[in-house]
């Protein structure tokens, strides 16, 4: 059975930074066949599930992806790895860091830390930014030229931690939480009548520009899409304003990014089966698959579910289990209680919805 607990740390432990994501794809793959009638990759190599409605047509995509923050080795400098950032890495959390360096044998690697008794007193007080950082296999020069190439991936090695209170703490939870959170949703609609096709999206690149939500949207051109994400957890020292309770829920998400009308039903289908959520502010670019999905095409009605995280974007990320559950649970709601009404308040006519079978049974 499948649990927020037991499939975050399965997701978590596997390895896969922007560009390198197959290995995720692999165990995404894994954990949806057996609540799904479809199983693709697309050329960018998303991992696009597709849980067939009762009638053609309509549909809604749910977008999580697979990604994480990483580096590429970029050069070397006598016996240790010089690196490069791969997505936003917080070069203030990285000096002692142990990592996996996935050359032609997995490496076990640290990112090297002068001690502060070598630093002169002007440099103790200064981050190093992640040019000025190496990463130490313990090979000799000769050795490691022969096991790592420029280009290898490097990734974060921590395992997941269960902690007090429901949580949950470890590398990469931005976004395999995602991830759990919609095969949670397909394991429930499983038992489910609904409607419309639901596409379960595990997508690309996300930590480098949207890119696999670009283009799995443009194949899928689903009726409605949902982003689900990480958001800023509540800690000390950051503004109210800034970001959500930690312990309240899912985060639905207010903006310029986000159609009111799906937030709207979302909202309503979560107060209708008691489902606690917070709102969340977001004022312009989301920083989502959600950017890159609302305007595919002519046009796609998204809305974006917030898990909320803390410390993102570093080894020790940490989410609130139960978060995780009761998105899953407000996701399969809302795609199985969508039908003709739907159609209606996103824009979408009978004349539009037939012409869209006739294309699919066409190609």
């Amino acid at each position: 059975m499948m649990t927020p607990d037991n499939l975050l740390k399965e997701l978590c432990a596997a390895h896969g930074p922007s560009g390198f994501e197959s290995n995720v794809a692999d165990l995404v793959e894994r954990l949806a066949a057996p609540y799904v009638d479809e199983l693709r990759r697309d050329a960018l190599g998303n991992l696009i599930a597709r849980k067939k409605g009762q009638r053609e047509g309509a549909s809604i995509m749910m977008a999580a992806h697979m990604d994480e923050i990483g580096f590429l080795v970029s050069g070397r400098k006598e016996s240790f790895l010089q690196v490069a950032a791969v997505g936003g890495l917080d070069p203030r959390v990285l000096p002692g860091q142990e990592v996996w360096v996935h050359g032609r044998e997995k490496l076990k690697g640290i990112v090297a830390s002068l001690p502060p008794h070598v630093l002169s007193q002007e440099d103790r007080g200064k981050v190093a930014q992640i040019h000025q950082l190496y990463v130490d296999v313990g090979l000799g020069e000769e050795a490691l030229s022969e096991k790592v190439r420029v280009g290898d991936p490097v990734t974060m090695a921590v395992e997941s931690v269960s902690m007090k209170g429901g949580c949950m703490s470890g590398k990469s939870m931005d976004d395999r939480a995602g991830l759990a959170c919609m095969l949670l949703a397909l394991s429930r609609l499983a038992a489910m009548k609904h409607p419309w096709d639901v596409y379960a999206v595990a997508t690309v690149q996300e930590e480098v520009g949207l890119k696999g939500a670009q283009v799995s949207a443009f194949g899928v051109e689903p009726t409605v899409a949902i982003a689900i994400d990480v958001a800023h957890g509540n800690m000390p020292g950051t503004d109210e304003g800034d970001t959500v309770d930690f312990r309240k829920g899912p985060a639905i998400a207010f903006g310029p990014n986000i159609s009111p009308v799906v937030c709207e039903r979302l909202t309503a289908t979560a107060d209708k089966h008691g489902i606690p959520w917070q709102r969340e502010a977001v004022p312009g670019r989301s920083g989502t698959d959600a950017w890159s999905m609302q305007v595919v095409r002519s046009g796609i009605p998204t809305a974006i579910v917030g898990l909320p995280l803390r410390y993102m974007h570093t080894a020790v990320e940490m989410i609130h289990l139960k978060t995780v559950e009761r998105a899953a649970r407000l996701l399969a709601s809302f795609s199985a209680e969508l039908g003709e009404e739907a159609l209606q308040w996103v824009g979408l006519s009978p004349v539009d919805l037939e012409a869209r079978r006739r294309g699919e049974k066409d190609d």
